[in-house]
């Protein structure tokens, strides 16, 4: 399977584009690449067409446009496939299926004005609810072993009073007499390319195809109230800073029936006084004396879960000498391996003597065959 082309350069247009910089390209393109405007070279033309449709579905919603900035084509690739628990995710850019789900007057209705660019099946169908995303601080000690927390968002929730119908209870929602519950004023144009049907949004229902004579006083027709929730979320163990759980179904409700969107976790680590991490790996400095350096010794090395873990170190030690304990690092989501746990000494010479341990050392210097060192005179003499 072919790999798609960057958005961006399909549509011609940097990264940094506006909405109206997005616009002015998608129309040009369209003109250029629409199917009828090529009829000697239709096949081609279409599947550009196709593509650029593609791209401007994704970089005009904004939404869309953030998911795809932050993971590309396939969406959040997740913990490496696989949903165990509800918690992990995957996620895809709906909404263009292919090129015969588009109406190409519908389409063209918004590049010479007078539509919205959708056909009628989508204004009056159902709409998915929209993602939330929520950023979430755990120490490092969380991410290590893994936490339950318990967040509070703010989201839209289908009002129990009309049960989403925005209707007053025991009136009914009617169909749009204007534009027969389709929600698109369908009109013919004459064009450049000829004679096409365009169409826009009807202005009675504000195509929704439906009319509430009668609104719910609790939502104010809206089908939706505001409200406060309260969600607990697992955290798994090994998990990284920036990578994100999502919740299947907890973000804002759907239109006209549509499913709920999701919820997207996103974990930032908080910094540690003493470990650091790269990957699953942890590092951190462990100080030692200079008898232990010179001797050897076993010593008793900190983990990230507060315990503690034997390790003897041989005689001689340098100072950034490096040392590793395997398996003691977090864990790997991907492979529910763990990764090592990497520690670098750092001798600490005394910076204070008694007159014993400065003599010791003179003689251990001697029989080292080094010079001893030389008694400061004051400075008198």
């Amino acid at each position: 399977m072919a790999q798609k082309r960057d958005y961006y350069e399909v549509l011609g247009v940097s990264k940094n584009a506006t909405d109206e910089e997005l616009k002015k390209a998608y129309r040009k393109l369209a003109k250029q690449y629409h199917p009828d405007a090529n009829p000697d070279n239709k096949e081609e033309a279409e599947k550009k067409f196709k593509e650029l449709n593609e791209a401007y579905e994704v970089l005009s919603d904004s939404q869309k446009r953030r998911m795809y900035d932050q993971f590309g084509h396939d969406g959040p690739a997740g913990f490496g496939g696989g949903n165990p628990g509800g918690g992990y995710y995957s996620y895809s850019t709906s909404g263009f299926n292919g090129f015969e789900d588009f109406d190409l007057g519908d389409i063209f209705s918004s590049i010479f004005g007078g539509g919205s660019g959708r056909s009628s099946r989508r204004n009056n169908g159902p709409v998915r609810g929209a993602d939330l995303r929520y950023n979430l601080d755990i120490t490092f000690e969380e991410a290590f072993l893994g936490v339950e927390k318990e967040i509070t968002i703010s989201r839209d929730e289908t009002c129990s009073t009309c049960s989403g119908s925005g209707a007053k209870p025991g009136t009914s929602v009617e169909t749009c007499k204007v534009c027969g519950g389709t929600g698109q004023i369908k009109q013919v144009q004459n064009t450049i390319l000829g004679q096409m049907q365009t169409s826009r949004t009807c202005s009675n229902c504000h195509g929704s195809g439906k009319v509430i004579k009668e609104v719910c006083d609790s939502c104010k027709g809206k089908g939706t109230i505001r409200k406060q929730a309260r969600i607990k979320v697992k955290i798994p163990a090994g998990i990284d800073s920036d990578q994100s759980i999502v919740l299947r179904g907890e973000g804002e409700p759907g239109i006209r029936g549509g499913a709920k969107g999701d919820l997207y976790i996103v974990v930032k680590i908080k910094k540690h006084s003493i470990f650091t991490r790269k990957g699953s790996t942890v590092y951190c400095n462990v100080p030692i004396t200079f008898t232990q350096a010179v001797l050897g010794a076993e010593l008793e090395i900190p983990m990230v879960d507060g315990k503690k873990e034997k390790f003897k170190i041989p005689e001689g030690t340098q100072t950034g000498t490096v040392f590793t304990i395997k398996g003691k690092g977090f864990k790997n989501i991907n492979t529910n391996s763990s990764g090592n746990f990497v520690f670098t000494v750092n001798v600490q010479v005394p910076k204070r003597l008694s007159k014993e341990q400065r003599e010791l050392l003179v003689q251990l210097a001697k029989t080292m065959n080094e010079q001893p060192p030389i008694k400061k005179k004051g400075i008198f003499g």
